[in-house]
């Protein structure tokens, strides 16, 4: 292999604070002009490969606008998730008013000028360099309870951190880490059941010395101790535990509930046994109009079935308020989706199957398939009160997640300051599981790193995609910027003229800047942004002059 320096565009192509796509030498490169010196790197994001010239830039980071990964453009190390790996990182040089990268080649085909690339190990994204595990290093394991997102993210992290004593993971699934997020939705949306996506496979675990240990059930936990008890009574110590169990679904105490063909959503298999029933049904009805609910009937729908849910208010409102479920449920209302507001399942009838869901107005609703999806409650059984909130058993911990001596709690049962208000919360989403998961494996090692992360998930519906940054359990009112028929918009929660959320549709670029805009806490106040459509990726780069609230 031999390294040949090739241009890319002229100095001048890019002005000082913007970044730019570039093809050179059959790949994609981001390439990034910041305090007049140039930085080059993958262009694509190591989630879902989204284009990071489509984010936005912040001091040394660059946002992805999809789901808010964040990378250094300087070495391309990422600093948030989602994103699985690094990006690749090119040198860069400047002659001749003409930026040049060096790009790694096998042979040149002279006549046409046409660069060979050699085979790079995964491509543009490069594994984080990991410590090499020594067994040998210390008596007790670093320990991890749940194999989701949290568990996972703390697991490499461990090692990224140069901990090289055993890793033990304990799952209760039976399947490696993978990403669940896709489960209600392009999961359900294909042809045939398969094999989830697995964060990372079999010789990656193997090969980091990362001991997962499926089907395990932790049965206690005993804190003096500094020991577990798992499946028949097979004990753990451990040096420190991480504690990410995750959810385990509600359901519903009614007439029928055990009937075949009533479903919830949690899991891989959950997932594949919904898609094969719908494979031979016609009608379904799910009961719940929250994130999971209302993206099990988009996907069913688009399996062609038909489709009725079945909810107590308007979909999302709890989170997202009337105005922007209302949306949605004239989404799903246009594509065929059928809603029974205001009611709620009485019973299920049938012989052995469902055949029919009986609501508390009377009415009957014929169904060959149902899918209950009314929400989670922490996964914490296992755990003594002292631990536990007493609200909803979520853990209890402090800044640095941490809930006891040598215990951590991560995901959804981790209960924790809000770094925006400092309030105490409890939030079920995706990537902050993954943050969650790093913070706590940093602190795992002796570091006091504390959790500033700003909470983001998203949701995808017929095409509909929202983003959704921050965190509003309440709210005096909702300010909209945009329109929302057009399905471009920008809806901030506000409490106290504080805006504690925002949600976004046809905005990706704003909600990246706007979620900068909070970690760094510059956002301005509501009454700044009523009555004004803000361009918030000029705010961000100072552009847009305001009072910060």
């Amino acid at each position: 292999m031999s390294i040949s320096r090739v241009s890319v565009c002229p100095v001048d192509d890019i002005s000082d604070g913007q970044m730019r796509q570039y093809t050179v030498a059959g790949r994609d490169v981001l390439l990034v002009r910041r305090d007049e010196s140039f930085y080059a790197i993958a262009a694509h994001c190591s989630h879902y490969g989204a284009p990071l010239e489509n984010g936005v830039l912040c001091k040394d980071r660059v946002v992805c606008p999809w789901h808010n990964a964040c990378f250094s453009f300087r070495t391309g190390e990422l600093l948030e998730p989602p994103g699985r790996d690094n990006l690749k990182r090119y040198d860069v040089s400047v002659q001749n008013n003409t930026v040049y990268i060096d790009i790694p080649v096998s042979k040149v085909d002279v006549k046409s000028s046409v660069f060979v690339e050699e085979p790079l190990q995964d491509g543009e994204h490069v594994v984080p360099t990991m410590a090499q595990p020594d067994v040998q290093k210390g008596d007790r394991p670093m320990v991890i309870v749940g194999g989701g997102a949290a568990g996972n993210a703390a697991a490499e992290i461990l090692r990224q951190k140069g901990f090289q004593g055993r890793i033990v993971m304990l799952t209760a699934d039976h399947d490696l880490p993978y990403d669940r997020t896709k489960l209600s939705k392009a999961y359900l949306q294909s042809d045939s059941a398969e094999d989830p996506d697995l964060l990372r496979s079999a010789d990656f675990y193997d090969k980091h010395g990362i001991e997962v240990r499926l089907n395990a059930c932790v049965t206690n936990l005993d804190v003096e101790a500094r020991q577990l008890t798992y499946n028949e009574g097979e004990v753990l110590a451990y040096e420190a535990v991480l504690l990410a169990t995750g959810g385990q679904v509600r359901q519903l105490s009614i007439d029928g509930i055990a009937l075949k063909n009533i479903f919830t959503l949690r899991q891989a298999d959950d997932a594949a046994h919904i898609l094969k029933t719908a494979q031979n049904a016609q009608r379904a009805v799910v009961v719940g109009g929250g994130f999971i609910g209302m993206e099990v009937a988009a996907s069913l729908k688009q399996q062609g079935l038909e489709v009725t849910v079945i909810t107590s208010r308007t979909p999302f409102e709890n989170v997202l308020g009337k105005e922007v479920g209302r949306l949605f449920q004239k989404v799903h209302e246009d594509k065929g989706v059928q809603f029974k507001l205001g009611t709620k399942a009485k019973a299920f009838v049938g012989d052995t199957q469902v055949e029919s869901v009986v609501l508390d107005s009377g009415e009957t609703l014929p169904a060959d398939l149902v899918v209950v999806g009314i929400g989670v409650v922490p996964a914490t059984d296992f755990l003594q009160d002292d631990l536990l909130d007493e609200r909803d058993r979520g853990v209890v911990v402090d800044k640095f997640l941490q809930a006891a001596p040598h215990v951590y709690a991560a995901g959804d049962i981790a209960r924790f300051p809000n770094p925006m208000t400092g309030e105490p919360v409890r939030i079920e989403h995706w990537r902050l599981a993954l943050q969650h998961g790093r913070i706590a494996a940093n602190n795992m090692v002796d570091e006091s790193i504390p959790l500033m992360s700003i909470p983001f998930f998203w949701t995808g519906q017929f095409g509909l995609k929202l983003r959704y940054v921050g965190h509003a359990e309440a709210w005096d009112e909702v300010v909209i910027q945009g329109d929302l028929e057009k399905q471009e918009f920008l809806a901030f929660y506000v409490q106290s003229d504080r805006i504690l959320a925002v949600a976004g549709i046809g905005r990706d670029r704003d909600i990246a800047a706007i979620s900068e805009l909070m970690r760094l806490n510059q956002m301005p106040s509501a009454k700044e942004v009523r009555g004004t459509d803000i361009n918030w990726v000029e705010a961000l780069n100072g552009e847009h002059c305001f009072k910060a609230a």
